[in-house]
């Protein structure tokens, strides 16, 4: 598990491929790998990889095909900018929101306007993820634990403060670019109990009825 805050970037330093996988090696002289064990689960723009090498300033991982295909991991280049966070412990402050670091979908960017000091991002997203996507919920977007503003039809808007700019590879981002996107895991299992109300007890008037 993860909080989508994210704490540094990183680069691609190499992308080596067996068949219709890949091992990807990820460097970032900010990161503090000296915390980080073979094994532990590391964030790549939002996606949960297994450290399978370690070094001084160093990660590798293996990425199946699966993952290559459903996100945009298969399309980084070697220098690519990449957003890095560790998997969270009961010590990590909570500051965004909990996040699996399974990627449900690619979004696109579609335009970015500034807004006094922030950035309002567009981004549309599958029809089957918008669903899930509701104003003043959240939304992982390469990662980061965002704020979505508002929803209309196939897309969502999300601001974006100077510091996260400065912090991610959002500020880099053109319309036309692809991002990982991860819905709020309390929307996804609220719908499947709300899909399955004789194995769960629970419908619509039960929420209502305690004020949801």
């Amino acid at each position: 598990m993860f909080t989508g805050i994210i704490e540094t970037t990183g680069t691609l330093r190499a992308c080596d491929t067996h068949g219709d996988d890949s091992t990807l090696t990820i460097a970032s002289q900010a990161f503090d790998f000296a915390r980080c064990a073979l094994g532990d689960s590391i964030a790549v723009n939002g996606v949960c990889l297994t450290a399978t090498a370690l070094g001084a300033d160093w990660f590798s991982a293996d990425v199946s095909a699966e993952t290559l295909r459903l996100t945009t991991l298969g399309d980084l280049t070697p220098g690519a900018a990449v957003n890095l966070e560790r998997a969270l412990t009961l010590a990590t402050p909570l500051g965004g929101h909990l996040v699996s670091g399974h990627v449900d979908g690619v979004g696109e960017l579609i335009d970015r306007i500034p807004e006094a000091r922030s950035e309002r991002l567009t981004i549309a997203a599958p029809r089957a993820l918008m669903r899930y996507i509701a104003a003043k919920g959240s939304i992982t977007v390469d990662g980061i634990s965002l704020t979505v503003n508002g929803v209309d039809g196939d897309t969502f808007h999300v601001n974006i403060v100077p510091h996260t700019q400065a912090r991610t590879t959002l500020a880099d981002l053109r319309p036309g670019a692809h991002v990982n996107l991860e819905v709020d895991l309390i929307a996804r299992y609220l719908e499947r109990l709300l899909h399955a109300p004789q194995e769960s007890g629970l419908t619509l008037d039960t929420l209502r009825q305690h004020g949801y």
